[in-house]
């Protein structure tokens, strides 16, 4: 009789390093999606507040030190790392924790493997720790995020898994090969 092995969606694909870079697979969270109901506004983000975190504004997040909440969409956002305490009734609720796969890419040269990849100015100054987008990642949609002045946090489906990995780790060598040539 076969079984059902429970395995994260980027098992057996990373880490990948290459040239001071590193993309590994962030442990399970879970991510609950938020979008407030009609004039519950305030009340959504009072509740967020009780959690330590605030409403985002578009294309950015509120980062705590193990929870963060970041927009996903107009009038949505995703929280992530804890439950979504004190907002049932006030938003609506959807669990989207299996539908995700979370990578973190990190390194010096981050930036320009995503400058490969992501149809976004990831620069410092245009996005910089905090700010989040929903963008396409090659051919696939994803969740950006710069988590630090040297790393982003990745977000794809989790049937796009694979070909996040590739589409990134191939972006990392020919950063990698390009930086080796110059040096």
């Amino acid at each position: 009789m076969p079984s059902l092995i429970e395995r994260s969606p980027a098992a057996d694909l990373v880490p990948v390093s290459a040239g001071g870079l590193d993309l590994v697979e962030l442990p399970f969270r879970q991510i609950t999606s938020v979008a407030p109901f009609r004039g519950r506004q305030r009340a959504v983000a009072a509740a967020l507040k009780a959690l330590g975190l605030g409403w985002p504004r578009p294309d950015r997040a509120h980062l705590g030190t193990d929870r963060l909440c970041l927009w996903s969409g107009r009038d949505q956002a995703f929280l992530i790392g804890c439950a979504p305490e004190g907002l049932a009734g006030i938003a609506a609720l959807t669990d989207q924790s299996d539908a995700w796969a979370s990578l973190r890419l990190s390194g010096e040269a981050a930036e320009a493997v995503l400058a490969r990849l992501v149809p976004l100015d990831l620069g410092a100054a245009a996005f910089p720790v905090g700010a989040s987008a929903r963008s396409a990642l090659n051919h696939m949609m994803a969740v950006v995020l710069r988590a630090e002045p040297d790393a982003f946090e990745l977000m794809v489906f989790r049937s796009m898994a694979a070909s996040a990995v590739h589409e990134i780790a191939t972006a990392m060598r020919a950063v990698a090969a390009r930086r080796g040539l110059s040096a």
